[in-house]
């Protein structure tokens, strides 16, 4: 590692066994390596569609108990109960996780970890900033175990949002209103150069509430150890929103015309529709309910992790760098996203903010938020962006649970990765 990095760096797991001294002199004929990669190929999907059909209707036998069992299943799902989403089996259930006797071990599946998008060394993993010459990710994390539960904040910095070293962990759920779990959050980086830490608790009795944290050192760039407010919570779930229903506070922008930040947060009414709400704040540890709703899109169902920016709508740099959150203007649109709960899809598009009436209307409601665009059409969720002052762009990072089974993760040892993009105006 360079001279950029930090010198107590923890080095990440090597993710492939690299090749033996001297392999690399020779290729070997391409013609050949084809038929080879394409018996492979013909031979595991044999394989598949054989123990798929043998596993026929079978009901998934009952965990081992023998002292050779090395892992401890835990069927029951703990999600939906805790007022978040489950992780869902793969495609092939009967591979992955309906047989516990198979011996599945970590060197075997190993090779399943990334060798460029980060992972922490071990656990379950599910907002980034960028502050004095380091990237910071701030990440949803499990320090005991690879599965769901028990959720602190881990925390990396890099200063190519490739290399990261592992920092000690942001915050734990220390207090009552963060007792059952320190969830997602956004950081918000004022004029001054404050850092604001807003962030989603899931309090003793499981209501989920948002609450402040500051850093305790502004002047240590990496930004080690965080300060709770004594403010907290400093936002419970308003009238009319369950207390399940009220989660991840976006980066805040600020509105000229009254002086105020304003920050959105998603939700469901009780029609099942997925709302958006917005809060309005001088000193981010009182807050004013802003009158109406940002959006709302009926039989949706619940909004999480919803982000809320500026893109240019012309020509132009601004239209290729990205453009900060409290950006406004004729010249500017706002995208307006939301991680669908119940399909577990990120959707997003593309519209008019007004800010005077509270509103957002999407330039096609044909394609609104929740039956239009995807970010990804694949296993990606719970995405946030950041604005990058450095580099002058908006970048995405997004979360990827993959389609194994919480067995399989119990036996990997680790689960999840993110995943991160760059964004630009659709208008260029």
């Amino acid at each position: 590692m360079d001279g950029r990095h930090l010198e107590s760096s923890t080095p990440l797991p090597i993710a492939y066994v690299p090749l033996p001294s001297g392999a690399a002199g020779h290729p070997p004929s391409r013609c050949r390596t084809n038929v080879r990669l394409l018996s492979l190929a013909s031979a595991a999907f044999c394989l598949l569609a054989l123990a798929a059909f043998l596993s026929g209707d079978r009901r998934d036998p009952p965990p081992s108990t023998s002292s050779s069992s090395r892992v401890a299943f835990r069927f029951a799902s703990r999600g939906p109960s805790d007022g978040v989403s489950e992780k869902t089996s793969g495609a092939f259930p009967t591979l992955l996780s309906a047989s516990p006797s198979y011996p599945w071990t970590n060197d075997m599946l190993q090779w399943q970890r990334t060798g460029f998008h980060f992972q922490p060394p071990k656990n379950w993993m599910n907002g980034p900033m960028w502050y004095k010459g380091w990237y910071h990710l701030f990440y949803q994390y499990n320090p005991d175990s690879p599965v769901w539960g028990n959720i602190a904040w881990g925390h990396a910095v890099s200063r190519d949002l490739v290399h990261w070293d592992h920092l000690p962990l942001a915050m734990v759920p220390d207090r009552w209103y963060d007792h059952s779990g320190v969830w997602t959050g956004s950081a918000t980086i004022l004029p001054t150069g404050q850092i604001i830490m807003l962030y989603t608790g899931s309090t003793n009795e499981s209501v989920q509430v948002q609450n402040l944290a500051i850093p305790a050192d502004p002047a240590d760039p990496l930004l080690k150890t965080w300060v709770k407010s004594d403010s907290n919570p400093v936002l419970a779930p308003p009238p009319g929103i369950g207390d399940r229903d009220f989660r991840d506070p976006t980066t805040a922008w600020y509105d000229p015309s009254d002086d105020t930040w304003r920050i959105a947060i998603g939700s469901k009414d009780g029609s099942r529709a997925g709302i958006v709400i917005v809060y309005k704040t001088r000193d981010f540890a009182r807050y004013e309910l802003v009158p109406g709703m940002l959006h709302r899109v009926p039989g949706i169902g619940m909004w999480e992790c919803v982000d809320f920016f500026p893109v240019a709508a012309e020509e132009g740099p601004a239209a290729v760098e990205g453009m900060d959150a409290s950006a406004a203007g004729s010249g500017v649109r706002h995208v307006l996203k939301a991680s669908r709960d119940e399909d577990r899809q990120d959707y997003y598009a593309i519209g008019t903010y007004n800010a005077a009436t509270n509103t957002w209307r999407p330039d096609d409601e044909g394609m609104d938020v929740g039956i239009g665009l995807h970010y990804d059409w694949g296993n990606f969720y719970a995405s946030k962006t950041f604005y990058d002052p450095e580099k002058r762009r908006r970048v995405l990072w997004g979360w990827i649970s993959e389609t194994d089974s919480e067995r399989t993760d119990l036996l990997k040892g680790w689960a999840s990765l993110q995943v991160r993009r760059s964004l630009f105006s659709p208008f260029i």
